[in-house]
């Protein structure tokens, strides 16, 4: 919107071109999502708090956790107004990757939202039925893989890259959707099964959501993505605008969100992050790459499907409870200390997966 005005008013004064920089506009949107964060963080919680919407907790669980109870919940709506925002302000409102990716991320948010609304009215913790929530995501997510693979102008749109090997590109074809799909629904539940502790997901999201932004940068502009050797994607430089405005709403969030938590994402907020970043590396052709660097995602997901597949096939299990953080807090590590370790593991997996675009 913001980026419509300027070109309209440097008719008058050259001095508004500045705007049009993707970098300047990612920082203004890291600005924007974290300053309409904290104004609207403590109004939130304080409405979250008037119509009693608590987490209610599982009582299999750490016992430590039986004091979050009635914590508020669904503060992922938070999140997700300060990316729609900071998004309609600063984004290109012309590019198709921009509406894209934020009208899947509120679309898997709504889904959430039904699941989050489902726990606090009924008080129970198992809010929508899991067939109906993956439904609903299988069809958002095909819808959108479907509209990719369509529109895509070159097979490099839909090709696949793999890391260190600068010559190894794997054209998809249709299969391209098959693996779209696997990684817009599998990185949606991956973040929600993250978020079980306090910021345990939300700052792993948001380092991973800003490696991703560079990566859309290096893709979206012909002379990074040939010295990268990584392909080329006319427009996926908008989407670090997109990261920015997710960047700031993670940390803005976060505030509110760190240990002791006075407010939880809920799956409105967790559907919703996961789905964002599964877009943005298939946008940008770094799904492998996002695999690295979202690897506390996957651990905390395959230790769930370790731990049911063990205990159906043998009667045992493999962790003293799943998903992965909660064997932790059993095994007797302090809240805090799963949450900064799980971080720092991010921080590394993250540099490592950056440091792949350039070792080819």
């Amino acid at each position: 919107m913001l980026l419509l005005l300027a070109e309209y008013l440097t008719q008058f004064h050259s001095g508004f071109a500045v705007v049009q920089y993707l970098s300047l506009r990612a920082i203004f949107a890291v600005i924007t999502a974290l300053t309409v964060a904290l104004y609207l963080g403590p109004k939130v919680i304080r409405k979250l708090r008037e119509y009693q919407i608590g987490q209610a907790i599982r009582d299999d669980g750490p016992k430590s956790h039986l004091s979050k109870a009635g914590t508020p919940t669904m503060g992922g709506v938070l999140i997700l107004l300060s990316i729609t925002v900071t998004t309609l302000l600063w984004g290109n409102l012309e590019n198709k990757y921009v509406w894209l990716t934020l009208l899947v991320t509120l679309a898997f948010g709504a889904i959430g939202w039904v699941d989050d609304y489902r726990k606090v009215v009924e008080k129970n913790s198992r809010g929508l039925p899991a067939r109906w929530k993956y439904f609903w995501q299988s069809a958002l997510a095909i819808v959108a893989a479907v509209y990719m693979f369509a529109t895509a102008p070159t097979s490099a749109e839909t090709s696949l890259i793999i890391p260190f090997f600068k010559d190894v590109i794997i054209e998809l074809g249709i299969f391209y959707i098959v693996l779209s799909y696997f990684v817009i629904v599998g990185a949606s539940n991956a973040v929600n099964l993250t978020d079980g502790l306090d910021g345990l997901a939300i700052l792993p999201a948001v380092m991973v959501g800003a490696a991703l932004g560079l990566c859309a940068y290096f893709a979206g502009n012909v002379n990074y993505s040939e010295y990268l050797s990584i392909p080329y994607v006319i427009g996926a430089g908008e989407l670090v605008v997109f990261s920015g405005a997710l960047v700031g709403a993670g940390v803005g969030f976060l505030w509110f969100n760190t240990y002791p938590a006075q407010v939880f994402m809920g799956d409105v907020g967790s559907l919703a992050l996961g789905a964002a970043l599964g877009m943005m590396a298939v946008i940008t052709r770094q799904e492998i790459v996002f695999f690295i660097m979202g690897g506390i995602f996957v651990a905390e997901t395959m230790s769930v499907i370790l731990q049911v597949g063990s205990f159906k096939l043998t009667g045992k299990r493999i962790f003293r409870m799943a998903p992965l953080h909660h064997h932790y807090e059993l095994k007797g590590w302090p809240e805090p200390r799963v949450i900064v370790r799980f971080w720092i593991v991010t921080l590394i997996l993250v540099l490592a997966g950056l440091a792949t675009l350039k070792i080819r």
